[in-house]
């Protein structure tokens, strides 16, 4: 056997090896998702509950493990709470309390089953006085949700809103 036959097989498999390792990387690195919700429109957030599903499903299927945070700051308060919030810029109105349980049962359902990681802005709680016993207990606060989304992305996750 000639040296070049000898080590084509390991050069072969060193090429393989590099090529699963650039591909699992771009895997990993596309598999990291931050949502962000500042709307007050249940139609829209619906949208965005069906976005998320559905990317979990894609990512599932090519067997990679998802990491998805969504990420409420100023309207999207409405869909964290049962609270009404009357008196606020953030008032529920019929639309969202026709649908407050469905929407509330699909974000539990993500997060409890899926593993979706969900932050609320602090910022907006604070400035309307709502106690932290208010929110839906799956739900985690941070102190500026834009500074979240931003320090999610300045570690490689995609950033997404539903229009």
């Amino acid at each position: 056997m000639s040296l070049s036959q000898h080590f084509m097989p390991l050069l072969l498999a060193a090429l393989i090896s590099l090529g699963f390792a650039s591909a699992t990387q771009a895997a990993d690195e596309g598999a990291k998702v931050v949502y962000h919700v500042d709307f007050k429109d249940p139609t829209r957030y619906s949208a965005t509950l069906t976005s998320i599903n559905n990317i979990i499903n894609y990512y599932e299927s090519e067997l990679m493990m998802p990491e998805i945070h969504l990420v409420f700051v100023g309207y999207g308060i409405r869909f964290t709470t049962d609270d009404n919030l009357k008196g606020t810029p953030y008032a529920a109105k019929k639309p969202l309390l026709d649908r407050r349980d469905e929407l509330k049962g699909r974000l539990d359902a993500l997060v409890n089953v899926r593993g979706v990681k969900v932050h609320l802005c602090d910022k907006t709680r604070s400035e309307i006085n709502l106690g932290k016993d208010k929110l839906y207990e799956f739900i985690d606060t941070t102190a500026s949700g834009v500074a979240k989304i931003a320090m999610l992305q300045s570690e490689g996750f995609a950033y997404l809103k539903v229009q």
